[in-house]
């Protein structure tokens, strides 16, 4: 039962990390429709940048207890499932977003954001690619072999040790959510340095825009009336 108090605990948790986001963005949003200074704006960005910490901190703990259900994104809306990857949003689209909404940026930032969105695409290539290879390989170890473990003590034996091998390539799930996270992570970070304080603020409450109406849509298709 121990995923189970593992899933359950993360999905308190995340609820709580959505509370208190939703609150600082609020103070965000407020803070720049009221014009502050770039120093206030920059205490709250770094405190909404500490607080998107908090929640890969929070799922690489959850991951070592129930990595199936970080990588389903159960703990997420249906919309958001949709456009899931590796157990969390692909840094790529994001960045393809945020250029659209943070114009006019300068050709430096345009070059820095393009690198950065590029690098991005590639680091999420590899990254599915060996997923791929994993549940290939993970495939073709559990279809070889005897069917079960009845029958003789040879049959016994080649079984367990035929699970031996897939649950030693299960353990490696872990890692590729953990890179997959620390891309994210890092993507945000480097966002943050290329951009100015103000345009980081603008950035981070059109990334929060987003994902509350995917959110919403979740909720709208949820209470669909239904023939």
């Amino acid at each position: 039962m121990h995923w189970i108090a593992g899933a359950l605990a993360f999905d308190v948790e995340y609820a709580r990390w959505l509370e208190e986001q939703s609150r600082q963005i609020n103070e965000l949003r407020a803070a720049v429709n009221s014009h502050a200074s770039d120093n206030e704006l920059r205490i709250i960005v770094d405190g909404i940048m500490g607080h998107y910490d908090d929640i890969f901190r929070l799922k690489g703990i959850a991951a070592k207890a129930d990595v199936f259900h970080m990588l389903s994104g159960m703990w997420k809306t249906p919309a958001e499932r949709c456009f899931l990857w590796l157990g969390g949003f692909r840094s790529s689209e994001l960045l393809t977003l945020l250029m659209n909404q943070l114009e006019p940026l300068t050709e430096q930032q345009l070059v820095g954001i393009g690198n950065l969105r590029q690098s991005s695409l590639q680091a999420e290539d590899a990254l599915s690619q060996g997923m791929d290879a994993l549940q290939l390989s993970l495939a073709e170890t559990l279809a070889t072999g005897s069917l079960g473990p009845s029958g003789s003590s040879g049959n016994v034996a080649n079984y367990m040790g035929q699970m031996a091998m897939a649950m030693g390539k299960l353990g490696t799930l872990e890692g590729f959510l953990r890179q997959a996270d620390n891309l994210r992570q890092q993507t945000l970070q480097q966002m943050h340095r290329i951009l100015t304080t103000r345009q980081s603020a603008r950035a981070l409450l059109a990334i929060s825009d987003y994902f509350t109406r995917l959110r919403a849509l979740s909720s709208l298709w949820l209470a669909r009336p239904r023939e």
